[in-house]
């Protein structure tokens, strides 16, 4: 069955994380370079299936979008062209980025590895997709 994958782009890093099977829970993926998120997501899909994608849109705190958006904006016009037939939903990812931190504190994680960014952008990721399955519920 395809797979739900969520995509917290950024100009050097992107998180993804993906649904199990049945689309019950979601799972952080890999943090791959944003300059190769495309083919990876291709390889991805021919390997598993991709269903939709949900990409987290970042706002400031009055609902605007923030300076990063129009980074995002560029990301979904190419990642539309490269799956004109997959569904694209975008959710607000305010304060994913901190509550990535709580999660990795909670978890036990290392100041080493909770210093790894590339951790943080997977969780985010997770975060935002695991919002999106809550809000279909």
């Amino acid at each position: 069955m395809p797979r739900i994958v969520a995509i917290d782009y950024g100009t050097k890093r992107t998180g993804l994380a993906v649904t199990d099977p049945l689309r019950i829970f979601a799972t952080g993926l890999e943090t791959v370079p944003s300059a190769e998120v495309l083919v990876y997501l291709r390889k991805y899909d021919e390997k598993e299936g991709i269903e939709s994608f949900v990409i987290g849109m970042p706002k400031t705190l009055n609902n605007e979008p923030s300076e990063n958006a129009r980074f995002v904006s560029a990301f979904i016009d190419l990642l539309k062209k490269q799956f004109p037939e997959k569904t694209i939903f975008l959710i607000d990812e305010r304060f994913t980025s901190s509550m990535a931190l709580d999660a990795m504190i909670r978890g036990g994680m290392s100041k080493k590895d909770r210093k790894n960014k590339g951790n943080a952008d997977r969780i985010s990721a997770t975060i935002i997709l695991q919002s999106y399955l809550e809000m279909k519920r």
